[in-house]
This record gives C-alpha cells, structure tokens and sequence, in this order.
C-alpha cells in the first residue's frame, strides 16, 4: 500500500446548492471523520479552492490528496463544469493550488454510489416490504442509485467478485416518459413551457414547484408563487389539497422513474433512494404509489415486485461516499468476504 494514499484524504461533496467538506482516514473501519465535516453555501465564496481553504483554516486539518465529488459530467478525469452551479473544476489546477499530491474527481453520483457499501442501522429505512439487500453476499450483484436534490442524480454500483465500481451517468437528463392520462397533460403542460421534457423537470426541487404549476393548469386554479419548502410545508400539515396531490404525483412519477432505471441498469438487486428531498418526502414514499409504479412494468410486474428499495437517511452520503473511494483507493478492501 502506497503510503501516501493511506493518509487522510480531503472530501468533497459538491453540489448546486452547497458544498461539503470532510476528511476520510482509510485505514479506520468507519473512514469518515464525523467531526471534520463542514456546509458551506456556493453562492457566498468565489471558488472551491477559496472554500477549501476556508475549511483548512476553520478546521486545522492536514491532508495531502482529495477527492471531489462534483454534481456533472467528468471529462477525461481532469476537469468538470458542475450542473447548476458556477463553478468550473480542473483537478489539476485544484492539487496545484492547495499543494495536494493528487485530486481524483469524480461524479457525485458515483460517491453517493459507493456511500451504500458503508451505511449502517438507521442509515437506511426500508421503502415497501421486502428485506435489505446485502451488499457482497452474491459474487454479482447490480443496484441502482437515485435522488432528487437540486437537480436528479442517478448512479450505479457493480458488485463483481467481492470488487466494487460504480457507473457515472447523467440518467437524471434522460426524457421523461408519460405512463398515464395525467402524466400526458403535465408532459403537455412542461413542453410548452421548455420544450424537451426531462426526469429532471419534475424529479428535484424545482420539480415540485413545475409538478404543482401544471397540476393547478389542469384543474384551472391559479397558482401561488411558492418554494419547494412551501409545497411539502402545506401538504404536510393539509393546508392544500392543490400541494398534497403534487407531492402524491411526485412520489408516483419518482417510483415509475427509478422502476424504469432498474431495466435499464439491469439493477435487480435493489435500488436507493437518496437526496436532500428524501427525508422529507418519506411519508409520501411509503405510502404505496411510489412503489405501485414501480412495479407496474407490465410483462416484468412480478420480477419487479421482488426489487427491493431503501431510503438513504444519512445527511451526508456523498462524503461517505467519497470515503469510500479513499479507502479503495489506499489498497483496501471494501467488502468482506464471507
């Protein structure tokens, strides 16, 4: 094992909204340190570099590599312009700047892939009736990994021979397809308003807000100008019927979205559900329409009935995540081999 990659390892978890910092030491069982992790607000600093040394200095942390989970598309490793977000990422610039051995991006989603492999008790609750899958029980085994936040992530873990890897995708950006005469009026409703219609569009923040904006077209009622935070406030507590029926829309188009990654990834092994709505959205989640669309895949009801699906409770799975790859990366092993 190179010395070098078995020292603590900066994290970091960078979103649209906000960017999270930690630091993992992968010689530790649980690698994270939970007293490193840090939120700061994109809007307010000028670069990830700027903000990394805010944390530097905050935290009088010392570390020599990195790894930043970012929220888009990784070109050749090196560079990434992050979806929903100003800032343009070089990791060799980054190593450069804050005088690091090595920074490895890679796409956030293949952090919150990884996260899975070290989560734990109350780090998942169970969506629908079917047990928890054990990850490295099967030689092989695939899942699928989904979450609404700002925008709509989608990943994949491979389990191949105790050896985990992970699929970088941008699934979220994949268009959305209409499975029911309501789906087809709000379809109807976003093309006009942006044309190309993604999972995207519905499936995030923002998409609850274009979820509730059509659904009070299709009924004739004018619309208030709310937040997200406004929509499920009020379908919580019952204040809105307009606002219960989009969160209960979003819940039933979220299940027919992550159903459909699971024939495409050949995911069969399960499914996470992750993402900053995720807990608050939980109640809607459970309460059947998520999974009835799911696993109304019509020849493959029956194979989809047998998928489970979990929830990702723990606030930070991204910086789990990029833990994760710091313990492989040091020569470790993840899984433990029966």
């Amino acid at each position: 094992m190179s010395q070098s990659r078995s020292t603590p390892t900066l994290l970091v978890d960078l979103g649209g909204t906000n960017v999270r910092f930690g630091v993992a030491d992968p010689s530790l069982n649980q690698p994270l340190l939970a007293n490193s992790i840090r939120r700061y607000r994109v809007s307010e600093h000028e670069s990830l570099v700027a903000t990394a040394n805010v944390y530097l200095a905050d935290t009088g942390l010392k570390v020599s590599r990195a790894i930043i989970a970012a929220a888009g598309r990784i070109d050749d490793g090196e560079t990434v312009k992050v979806t929903n977000n100003p800032w343009a990422i070089s990791a060799r610039q980054t190593a450069s700047a804050l005088g690091l051995d090595h920074v490895h991006l890679v796409n956030d989603f293949a952090a919150q892939s990884m996260a899975v492999t070290l989560m734990q008790g109350d780090d998942l609750v169970d969506v629908g009736p079917l047990a928890r899958p054990l990850i490295g029980a099967q030689d092989e085994q695939t899942f699928a990994i989904v979450g609404p936040g700002t925008g709509l992530g989608v990943g994949g873990l491979l389990v191949r021979g105790g050896h985990c890897s992970v699929l970088q995708t941008e699934g979220g950006h994949a268009g959305f397809a209409a499975h029911s005469p309501e789906d087809i009026a709000i379809l109807d409703y976003l093309n006009h308003k942006y044309g190309r219609v993604s999972n995207e569009r519905l499936i995030c923040g923002q998409g609850l807000v274009n979820l509730y904006d059509a659904i009070c077209h299709m009924v004739g009622a004018t619309a208030d100008a709310l937040t997200p935070e406004d929509i499920t406030a009020r379908a919580k507590d019952g204040s809105c019927p307009l606002c219960t029926r989009t969160v209960e829309t979003f819940a039933g188009i979220f299940g027919s979205v992550a159903g459909d990654l699971v024939l495409t990834l050949g995911a069969w092994d399960g499914v996470y559900l992750t993402g900053g709505l995720i807990p608050i959205l939980l109640p809607w989640l459970a309460r059947g329409r998520f999974r009835e669309r799911f696993e109304a895949k019509g020849r493959f009801r029956d194979i989809m009935e047998k998928v489970p699906t979990q929830a990702i409770m723990n606030p930070e799975p991204g910086l789990l995540g990029a833990a994760a790859l710091a313990v492989l990366e040091s020569g470790r092993p993840l899984l433990k081999r029966s």
